[in-house]
This record gives structure tokens, sequence and C-alpha cells, in this order.
């Protein structure tokens, strides 16, 4: 990865607790170190435990969480920077924090006070990392209620961070509400069994299996939202952290790649026969590519530093957020995704028409950014995305709070 200063990164957010570290130096700190080795850890898959290890030391497992719990209290503009600078460098790890830190929204949003209080105090005192079973299209775990909570049965696909993980937020159906419940379980509960089977062709290390639930106990206590409780516009917040990561995640990745062909360009490069340049930066048509990319990038830059911001003061409204609030949140989220999809799409797949035939020698292992880029945009559908921001640009219509929305 380059030391040259990228004017592509978000400027500094706010400043936390001046006892704490600065998250995004930390994180440039990580990224070097992830870097080194990624391409080595890309081809081999599996599950990346030292790297999770130095997630965990570093601190920035607490940064989301607000500091009347002990946590650093940080900004979501910050927790985002701090995805993308990861997302630079591996993906698969932003990823990993990054969907930690969504699992901490949903028992911040959805939890009651005394929920909030002890399973925030305890990710901080226990150095927790969590990972999610949550996936709202998959209703094949189901819920039966029974005395003091319930009993769950079935698997959870695309478990992303379960491996490893010490607890996970889950959702189950309850057949007789006909309405999902959402609640959190340690890993380790008898019954839970977390199975390393993900097998795409990228985002290899999100440790993003199945999870087997086979008569698990579910306490009462550890319910977070009751099948059929109606949701609030701060409830469905949720989604928003969600795909503010993913955008960020994409936007990472598209700058990674960006960088990762500016330095070959300018260190290993060769200028085409016909060019009539010496260096392969001197080349106008390499020039225009090069322009068109970072076209690209900034104004994905600037809207996902927006839509950040929006969502950081749609968490300090609280529960008297509305639902005009939530909507705007949601329009700015979708620009921000669509366009870093595009960058990161675009980037990850073109930079090789730029770099030649010997940059697809395996020891760069360049793909990986278009690879991981191709996985993960298949989250959600972008075209709904597209779809809901027409509406809005038509007619002013607000999107529809779901769990992708």
């Amino acid at each position: 990865m380059s030391s040259t200063v990228s004017p592509l990164r978000a400027a500094e957010p706010e400043s936390v607790a001046p006892s704490f570290p600065d998250p995004l130096a930390l994180a440039e700190r990580l990224a070097e170190q992830f870097a080194a080795t990624a391409v080595e850890r890309d081809e081999a898959g599996g599950h990346a435990e030292h790297e999770r290890e130095l997630i965990r030391d570093s601190g920035l497992l607490t940064l989301s969480i607000p500091a009347e719990f002990g946590g650093q209290g940080a900004r979501w503009e910050t927790v985002q920077a701090v995805i993308r600078t990861l997302a630079r460098a591996d993906s698969a790890l932003a990823h990993l924090f990054g969907f930690h830190h969504l699992q901490l929204a949903g028992i911040r949003l959805y939890g009651t006070p005394v929920q909030q209080r002890n399973l925030l105090t305890a990710t901080v005192e226990q150095r927790l990392f969590w990972g999610n079973a949550l996936n709202p299209l998959d209703k094949r775990t189901r819920a039966q209620a029974i005395p003091g909570g319930f009993m769950l049965d079935g698997i959870k696909s695309f478990s992303s961070g379960s491996v490893g993980s010490d607890w996970l937020t889950l959702s189950a159906w309850d057949a007789a509400a006909n309405a999902p419940l959402i609640a959190v379980l340690p890993t380790g509960q008898p019954g839970i069994r977390v199975e390393a089977d993900w097998d795409a062709f990228g985002q290899r290390q999100t440790d993003s299996g199945n999870v087997h639930f086979d008569k698990v106990y579910l306490p009462a206590a550890l319910v977070l939202q009751a099948p059929g409780q109606a949701p609030t516009a701060q409830s469905t917040l949720r989604s928003q952290v969600a795909q503010l990561i993913m955008t960020n995640l994409y936007l990472g990745i598209a700058i990674g790649a960006f960088e990762a062909a500016r330095d070959y360009t300018l260190e290993q490069a060769r200028p085409w026969f016909a060019s009539g340049v010496s260096d392969a930066s001197h080349d106008p048509f390499t020039q225009h590519r090069y322009g068109d990319y970072w076209l690209k990038l900034r104004p994905a830059n600037v809207l996902a530093d927006a839509a950040a911001r929006l969502l950081d003061a749609a968490f300090d409204k609280g529960a008297e957020l509305t639902a005009q609030e939530r909507g705007e949140v949601a329009v700015a989220v979708a620009e921000a995704k669509v366009l870093s999809h595009r960058a990161a799409i675009d980037i990850s797949s073109g930079m090789f028409e730029l770099l030649g035939a010997r940059a697809t020698s395996g020891r760069f292992g360049f793909d990986r950014y278009w690879r991981n880029a191709r996985v993960h945009t298949l989250h959600d559908p972008i075209d709904y995305k597209l779809r809901d921001l027409g509406r809005y640009a038509l007619e002013g219509r607000l999107p529809e709070p779901t769990a992708y929305s």
C-alpha cells in the first residue's frame, strides 16, 4: 500500500474522548498490517483468527459504544471512516469490524435500558466480538414460545462474523405470531453450532457461513424485539447503519483498487508502443481513465460522509425521530451506496485495462478487489436503490422502511 497520503481519504471526523487513542490512526496501523498479508490470506480463505485478535487488541471494538457504558462514544462518521480505512487494505476484515458495530447498533436501537447497560458494558469489560445470524430473508430458524422465553430450531445463512464470535444477534420466525423476533445469545450457548462453510469467490474471510440452532433456549431477557412488536422510526435506523457500512466497504475497495493501480502505473507499468511516450503515466489515455475514476470516487466520498452526518443527527434525535427524518437518512444513504457500488465495480474491473497483462500475475492479487466488490455488492439489488431514488426524485416519496431500505 502506498505511503502517499491520498486526498481520497475522508477528512478526520470529530475527536473522541481524550483518554482513547485516535481511532483513525489505529485504523491506519491495522490497515498496514492487514495489507502485508492480504493477498496470501485471500488465497487461503478461512478464519482470520490472528487478524481478528489484532482488531480486538486495538480497542476499536468499543468505538461506537456510548461513553456511559464505558465505550468511546464515537460518532457514526468516525466509525464509517474507520471501516473505509480498513477496507482499503482488506474488505473482509473491514466487513467483520463493521458488522460487529452493526450488532451493537441493534442493541442501542432495539434494547431496553437494562439490556443496553448489561450487553454494552459486558462488551467493553469482556472485549466481546459480535457476530450476526439475523438474515431477515431466511425464515428457517423458528421460535416457539415456552415458559420464560423461546425454543429455537433451524438454520441461518449469510451469518457474517459468526465463526470466532463471542455473541450473536439473531432473528427467528414465530409462526404463532406470524412475525419475527430479534434477540441475542452467547455463541457458545448449548445447541448453537457455527459452520465455517462460506465458499464465495470473494470476501473469503468474513466468517459468513451457516449457524444451526438445535433446541436452543432463548430467555425472554435476551429478546430485543418481541414477535409482532411494532417498529419505530428510531428502531428502523438499523437498516441504515447496515447500508452505510456497506457503502463504506465498497468505497474502501474502490479507493484501495485506485491506489494499487496508481502505484503500479507509476512504478511498474510500461507504456503501449503506439503511445509515443516513455512513461506509462504520461499516456493521455491513461490520464483520461484516471481522471474518470477520480470523478467516480470524489462524489462517492462526499455523499458517504454527508450520509454519516445525517445518520448521526438521526441518532441524536432518539425516540423523537420522525418518519420524515428517517426517510431523509434513507435517501442520503441510498445515494452514497449507489455511487460507491459503481465506483467499486468499475475501478476494480477496469484497472486491468490500464495496467496490462503483467498485472494479472497472482503475486499481485489485484483480482481480489473485483471479487470482493462483486460478491458484496450482491447483498441487495442496486436496482431497488435506484427505484427508491427515482420515486423520491419524481414524487418526493421516501423509501419504505425495511431491513434493506
